[in-house]
């Protein structure tokens, strides 16, 4: 997959790295810890996520402020800023349409801050594996222990050249990892942010509170949660689920923080988000029809008079690329040009 990095600059002027891959209607990510635009890509942790989201939407990401390909160094991290930060991103990325906004981990506070505060911007909110409640403030001593003993580990030993003891931070996030997986994981730690940034990450992360919030969120919401998460646990998804008027709930069976490929509870993730945003009606669609989801969406790019290299550049595949799905589409379509495309696929027609 071909990306293309831009950046946007936020008003206490931190340059955030971001991206658009795939096609389809847009739907925003905001951003949660560890991860990296380019090793994304081809992560055995996040691949599969991209690839998912890339094959059916307008997939737009960023690195937070502090990793990365984002600023390393910034004035300061905040709970208040990542809201600052996704409307950066969201206005850079010159969305026109509402669009579908997947809050993920610490992503998901973000997501309902944004939410209440742009209401007319998100069609769907989708949040996943979230908090409304920091470690740091809960109301269980147990999870308020783990929370310290976390940053007692990353003060010891997040830079050092002895994987242990961010091992012991990584294999929280995927239990059921193989040990490429946790390898991955753990270098990435060091790839994306320093020491004394990834404690003050953790820091702001353990005050998050987004309870008073819930019950003004307006949108149709998704609320997803592995059962066995040991990084937010299922209470925390069910106390969101509870407190967003309308909200829909589905319990995974898993115990990774980060869906793996190949656990069974990856496909139920994927199925439930189609379904919920209304794509997977548009697969079928699509098959009933004999074209492609990517074909279908090729000709809206098409009906919208975009050239093969705006195409290209949205989609982020080569020029080539775009002139080779043409050809295929209008074979099957049995047209010879883009002008007999449009007409034979016009209503009506």
């Amino acid at each position: 997959m071909q990306q293309h990095i831009r950046y946007a600059v936020t008003a206490d002027d931190v340059k955030l790295a971001w991206s658009a891959v795939g096609h389809g209607p847009p739907l925003v990510k905001a951003a949660t810890w560890l991860t990296h635009l380019q090793y994304d890509l081809e992560s055995p942790i996040w691949k599969h996520w991209v690839d998912f989201f890339s094959g059916h939407f307008r997939y737009i990401r960023y690195d937070e402020r502090g990793c990365g390909l984002s600023d390393r160094k910034v004035p300061k991290i905040a709970a208040t800023h990542w809201v600052d930060d996704l409307e950066t991103v969201v206005e850079a990325a010159g969305l026109a349409q509402p669009f579908a906004l997947l809050g993920i981990s610490q992503g998901a506070a973000t997501a309902v801050r944004y939410a209440v505060k742009h209401p007319e911007r998100v069609s769907h909110l989708i949040l996943y594996g979230g908090y409304a409640v920091g470690g740091n403030l809960s109301d269980d001593p147990e999870r308020r222990k783990m929370f310290s003993a976390v940053m007692d580990v990353i003060g010891l030993g997040w830079g050092n050249d002895n994987p242990a003891f961010r091992q012991l931070f990584t294999s929280r996030f995927v239990p059921d990892g193989t040990q490429e997986q946790l390898d991955w994981f753990n270098e990435l730690c060091r790839r994306t942010a320093s020491p004394d940034v990834a404690a003050e990450l953790l820091e702001a992360r353990g005050k998050v509170d987004v309870r008073e919030l819930l019950p003004r969120v307006r949108m149709p919401t998704l609320v997803l949660h592995a059962s066995r998460d040991k990084i937010a646990p299922l209470e925390q998804g069910r106390l969101l689920a509870a407190h967003i008027p309308g909200a829909r709930f589905v319990q995974l069976e898993s115990r990774n923080h980060v869906l793996l490929r190949d656990e069974p509870a990856w496909k139920e993730f994927c199925a439930a988000v189609l379904e919920f945003t209304g794509q997977a009606s548009a697969i079928r669609e699509a098959g009933e029809n004999g074209l492609t989801v990517r074909e279908r969406n090729l000709l809206a790019l098409l009906r919208e008079g975009r050239s093969n290299a705006q195409i290209a550049f949205q989609l982020g595949i080569a020029e080539k690329t775009v002139r080779n799905h043409f050809s295929n589409l209008y074979r099957k379509l049995g047209v010879r040009s883009r002008v007999e495309a449009l007409l034979h696929t016009r209503p009506g027609a």
